[in-house]
């Protein structure tokens, strides 16, 4: 067989492998793109719905995900990171308060003033609310802390704090949590796609949807769509939204922070009017959120990310090659977080985020990763489609150009469990 014909074999194997597979991109409930086959079902991604339609068990692939993390590099003494941070993990109760009186209270304050300058000109209101916005990212990573239990050295002062945090962040923290926590035990799962990520289509999968998929998927990845609109959906509407089928915990999380929130917002637009509100309150959230989607986007959107399979994933791989170190000037490391250290993060994301850039600095493990300028992020939003055959993030010219020319596999080293480039 020539060389072309075995690519062409190759590529049809791979369509063919896509369409076989269930693979579930949700938006925020939305199903942009379902390929169904009996391995999904034999698998336990799905269930089968009383209209005969196949629905998601989030339950079911939470434990099986949670459990492929604990067990991620099976040993007698645990993960081979663990004694190496362990050092790195304990809270520190100071550290902690001057966390929150360097995000929390300047963002309090700066709302006040906000309010205060709507009667000297709206044009300072906006100036405010460019540092407002920062330090009210700085509290969703608090928020961010208490859901991973790392902020502080107890788990009910952990679910306390994010509980209130969650008010100010506009999200349930139960829920929060939980959507999180599959996340970082599927970044990089192939076949576990679709809950706390950004919905990312293979080249075969994209090529093999019918075009109001295909239109779907592009309006979703485009920048002023993901970034624009995005951020108010994400931080605003879709966290007002529970399924009938979500925990009671879950369930009851979303529904008691709504109403909070009904109260909270309410009680401000009687004291300072709902116009007023929305003035000082929609810049600052628009800002704040935008730059929370890019800092989650380029975390794991970049161009020689990790996604594999579920029988080749690794949660160490997924950590090392697929969460980017995203080196920003000492700024705006400090209003995001330390989060651009997500590599360390998703090794180990029970490190308080002040502990992040010293376990970075003092593991060599940390010191072969990939690393992201904030240039390099803002060029990795033109990257859509993941390119299973080469083993990166192309974007959609770049698929289009595959589509019309046979595929050269990339080669694979022999002596891994998992393809290496």
């Amino acid at each position: 067989m020539s060389r072309a014909q075995g690519s062409a074999v190759d590529t049809t194997a791979s369509t063919r492998g896509a369409e076989a597979r269930l693979i579930h991109i949700q938006l925020r409930g939305v199903w942009w793109s379902r390929f169904e086959g009996l391995d999904a079902t034999r698998n336990g991604a799905l269930s089968w719905g009383p209209k005969g339609g196949p629905v998601a068990c989030s339950d079911r692939r939470t434990s099986t995900a949670t459990g492929d993390a604990r067990s991620a590099t099976p040993s007698r003494d645990g993960p081979f990171w663990r004694d190496a941070l362990a050092p790195y993990v304990r809270p520190r109760l100071g550290r902690s308060l001057l966390d929150l009186a360097t995000s929390v209270v300047p963002y309090l304050g700066l709302s006040v003033l906000m309010y205060l300058a709507l009667d000297v000109s709206y044009l300072l209101v906006l100036a405010i609310a460019i540092p407002a916005s920062g330090f009210l990212l700085r509290t969703y990573i608090v928020f961010h802390d208490c859901a991973h239990g790392s902020f502080l050295p107890t788990k009910r002062a952990n679910m306390r704090l994010g509980v209130l945090l969650g008010l100010l962040v506009y999200s349930p923290f139960h829920s929060w949590r939980h959507s999180h926590a599959v996340h970082h035990a599927t970044a990089g799962d192939l076949d576990r796609r679709g809950v706390g990520d950004v919905p990312t289509l293979t080249v075969a999968e994209y090529q093999a949807s019918p075009w109001p998929r295909r239109l779907g998927y592009r309006l979703f990845r485009n920048p002023l769509v993901m970034f624009g609109i995005g951020p108010i959906y994400a931080l605003v509407l879709q966290p007002r939204l529970v399924s009938r089928s979500s925990r009671p915990r879950v369930r009851h999380s979303v529904i008691g922070t709504n109403i909070a929130l009904a109260v909270l917002v309410g009680a401000l637009c009687w004291l300072v009017g709902w116009r007023e509100y929305l003035l000082v309150q929609w810049p600052t959230v628009v800002l704040a959120g935008s730059a929370g989607v890019w800092l989650f986007y380029v975390q794991h959107q970049f161009e020689d990310t990790y996604w594999q399979a579920k029988d080749d994933w690794s949660y160490a791989d997924a950590a090392l090659r697929g969460s980017s170190y995203l080196r920003l000037p000492k700024l705006l490391q400090f209003f995001t977080g330390n989060i651009g250290l997500h590599h360390v993060h998703h090794l180990s994301a029970r490190i308080p985020n002040y502990n992040l850039q010293r376990a970075h600095d003092e593991n060599p493990i940390f010191h072969n990763v990939p690393t992201l300028s904030a240039w390099d992020g803002l060029r990795a939003v033109r990257l859509k489609l993941w390119d299973e055959d080469r083993g990166r993030l192309v974007t959609f010219r770049d698929a289009r150009r595959l589509g019309r020319s046979p595929v050269t596999p990339w080669p694979t080293a022999t002596t891994s469990s998992s393809p290496t480039r």
